[in-house]
């Protein structure tokens, strides 16, 4: 029986469809520590670790029978996977779970930093009396607003489908751009990341962490936004260079920012805290108990058509 090694102590109902077929061993604990996964991992055949954890050289060294790293979570920059690849070992990932939870969060940044729910409601619950007059503590529309999205993916498509349900237009940059059946569909127009940047009244970023999208948006960026422009983040902190992003905050080169993602997670920067023009959540994108089912289901998914024959979510 082959043995699946989980790092995480997840709940047992999404992996039911591995139990009587597999050995698969839980931690005790809420997590293994990392001297244990490179213990156990050395007769593992499978290992699930979850999106925080990081699948090194070293740990895939220590995998001496490993042949599947099954990620719980969409990102994959946790995993060395080309190192992998160069060992013959497969890692998949759970696109398809993680898709609208993201997108649904994403667009709750989109309107709580637009029309300043996060703001009212922070100071409100303080005690801190707002200006109730006609023309005081204005947010910002979404109706009629161009939304640029960096990265028109299945994530950046889920989300153009709720910013035209709301009357948005949508502009996007990717590497290429999509087929003409798709821009139809939302309406979207390909433009280079320049024009994306200028044009764009909220930015969302829906980009994975890669040498190329590190820092992504930092200083000149941010200089290029409208000053009445909003930057949504869910994709993962290495895009923002955060020290930039306040400072434009404090300075008002940028309205308003959303972030459910950061650099050194779970270390949120200094800076941003305390700002009034910034939501933060604790990487909360897929942070319901359905969706982490789902994820799970996913996962189990990927291991059993992997060892038995089937369609698996393989990102090397």
């Amino acid at each position: 029986m082959k043995k699946i090694l989980m790092g995480h102590n997840f709940v047992r109902e999404g992996f039911a469809s591995l139990e009587g077929k597999y050995d698969v061993v839980y931690p005790e604990k809420q997590l293994f520590t990392r001297a244990e996964i490179l213990e156990q991992i050395a007769d593992a055949d499978a290992f699930v670790p979850n999106f925080s954890f990081q699948t090194d050289e070293e740990m895939i060294n220590a995998g001496k029978k490993l042949q599947l790293i099954a990620n719980y979570g969409v990102g994959y920059n946790n995993i060395d996977t080309a190192y992998a690849a160069a060992k013959g070992i497969t890692v998949t990932n759970t696109p398809q779970s993680v898709l609208e939870p993201t997108a649904e969060l994403c667009f709750a940044m989109i309107m709580a930093t637009a029309r300043k729910v996060a703001y009212y409601s922070h100071k409100l619950h303080n005690g801190v009396r707002l200006d109730w007059s006609l023309y005081g503590d204005l947010g910002m529309p979404v109706y009629g607003q161009t939304l640029g999205i960096y990265g028109m993916g299945r994530i950046g498509q889920a989300i153009a489908r709720r910013a035209v349900a709301s009357g948005m237009k949508i502009i996007y940059h990717n590497r290429h751009a999509l087929p003409k059946e798709v821009e139809e569909k939302y309406g979207a127009v390909y433009v280079d990341f320049d024009t994306l940047l200028r044009e764009s009244d909220i930015v969302s970023l829906n980009a994975p962490a890669t040498a190329e999208t590190y820092h992504l948006i930092g200083e000149p960026e941010l200089n290029r936004m409208k000053k009445t422009a909003i930057l949504i983040n869910t994709a993962r902190g290495q895009l923002v260079d955060a020290q930039a992003l306040a400072k434009a905050l404090q300075e008002g080169e940028i309205y308003a920012a959303g972030l459910d993602v950061y650099e050194n997670e779970p270390k949120i920067p200094q800076e941003l805290i305390g700002l009034d023009n910034v939501v933060l959540s604790p990487h909360a994108g897929t942070k319901t108990y359905a969706a982490r089912l789902d994820m799970e289901q996913e996962v189990a998914k990927n291991i059993i058509n992997f060892f038995e024959g089937g369609e698996i979510d393989r990102v090397n």
